[in-house]
């Protein structure tokens, strides 16, 4: 059984972070659920378990939806990093984090410490926990 306490003791999950945007930006559009699944090419249904955090849609699930809503894959993933950021979800010391920047090439891209501070020309960078 599911408790609110379970729920309040654990780290907010990434799915859970996509999912509050998808459903922030569809409601500030004043879009209903059904009309944004169909733009997307899903079901309402899906999409409702996504926006709830039930589900981890793969890549192409969340550039659809998130085409839909008028955003790019990038952008959702950094109003989501942003939702993360504030529930206190934090990555703990001696975890890795691989920095990838629009700015970096593939081959570029290097693995460095958490706390490891991020230059201002990385403001569009995306930091995943390894």
């Amino acid at each position: 059984m599911n408790t609110g306490r379970d729920t309040q003791a654990r780290p907010l999950l990434w799915r859970e972070a996509v999912g509050a945007v998808l459903r922030r930006v569809r409601l500030r559009q004043r879009l209903r659920l059904v009309d944004v699944a169909e733009r997307a090419g899903v079901s309402a249904q899906y999409l409702s378990e996504m926006e709830r955090g039930m589900k981890d849609p793969s890549s192409e699930m969340l550039a659809a939806t998130a085409g839909a809503l008028g955003l790019g894959v990038g952008e959702l993933a950094r109003l989501a990093s942003d939702v993360l950021v504030r529930s206190g979800t934090r990555v703990s010391q001696g975890q890795k984090l691989l920095v990838l920047d629009s700015s970096v090439s593939r081959a570029g891209a290097a693995a460095t410490s958490v706390g490891t501070r991020v230059s201002a020309g990385t403001r569009d960078a995306f930091l995943l926990a390894a």
